[in-house]
């Protein structure tokens, strides 16, 4: 059970604003919160996004949930008015998600930042990323080992594949509120340590690959009633975390930052590319260039710059 009620959230210490994002209607703040069992403060960093309006409510929405409104502006037959609705616990109003403790990494990762687009060759790979990559310590995941182990979210597993080589675990990811399907957002977590990315990738992975995209299409079928076609499953490049998984979205959610060429690969794809491989030779995911962007606060946003120069693209 998780630590972090109301009396915890108002002794949060505000120190600035990392990120304003009117696409999510999201606000991602950096403070503290207090440390579990003492009267200190660590560094926290916590996202407040506006939940979605769902269908279930339509039909009373305007006469029995409208508190208040207030004439913006009007024209013909256009009016635009703001609204409040009435508090209820049936209808949250905003979705909080923290880190906590927090680091620098994290800080990093939540602030807003220009990008850049980076071209990837297997040479840049393995003398550039490949040892970024090898260099994170087991803390960085321990969140998702707890998952695998059942430590957490055990009760959120919508399917599991106990293989220690080709098994994965299926769950809803956090940034899904569990309630409005036109938002569903799952994540497959591979059970093989060794699949740092995309790059990790061949012939002997396509089992769980297949596995990942059929059964994700038949526990979103079984329970929320989406049909085939109904799912965008892609890979993130670079990702996140460095242990495998694969997103799993509503194909009608449109808007995501990750869904946007340059770091999203469709489950698809990657399947049909690692088919056409030779039974023979390294995965063509290890022998093709990848480009890709780059936040210019992610670790290998510097280097990875400073390298494309002797790449002669441009």
């Amino acid at each position: 059970m998780s630590k972090y009620d109301l009396t915890v959230l108002k002794q949060f210490r505000f120190d600035r604003v990392l990120n304003e994002d009117p696409v999510t209607h999201a606000l991602t703040l950096l403070g503290s919160l207090p440390v579990d069992g003492t009267s200190e403060h660590a560094q926290a960093i916590v996202r407040i996004e506006k939940t979605a309006l769902t269908a279930d409510h339509a039909a009373e929405l305007l006469p029995g949930l409208l508190e208040d409104s207030k004439l913006i502006e009007g024209t013909d037959i256009y009016t635009w008015l703001f609204g409040w609705l009435y508090s209820s616990v049936d209808r949250p109003d905003v979705k909080v998600n923290i880190v906590h403790p927090a680091t620098e990494v994290h800080v990093r990762k939540y602030s807003r930042q220009e990008v850049a687009i980076v071209h990837e060759t297997p040479a840049l790979f393995r003398r550039i990323v490949q040892p970024y990559i090898t260099a994170f310590p087991p803390s960085r995941t321990q969140w998702v080992e707890n998952i695998l182990n059942g430590v957490s979210e055990a009760d959120k597993i919508l399917f599991r594949d106990p293989d220690p080589e080709s098994g994965y675990v299926l769950l809803p990811d956090m940034k899904w509120d569990l309630t409005t399907l036109s938002s569903l957002y799952l994540v497959a977590i591979s059970l093989n340590r060794s699949i740092r990315s995309l790059r990790d990738l061949n012939k002997t992975h396509l089992g769980m690959l297949r596995s990942i995209r059929q059964k994700a299409a038949q526990v979103v079928k079984e329970r929320w009633g989406l049909d085939q076609g109904s799912l965008r499953m892609f890979i993130h490049y670079q990702p996140s975390y460095y242990h495998f998984h694969v997103h799993v979205v509503n194909a009608n959610y449109q808007g995501l930052p990750g869904m946007s060429a340059g770091q999203a690969h469709l489950l698809d794809d990657i399947i049909s590319l690692i088919e056409c491989d030779p039974d023979e030779s390294p995965s063509i995911l290890q022998r093709m260039t990848l480009t890709y962007t780059l936040g210019e606060q992610h670790g290998l946003y510097e280097p990875m710059k400073a390298a494309q120069g002797e790449l002669g693209y441009y």
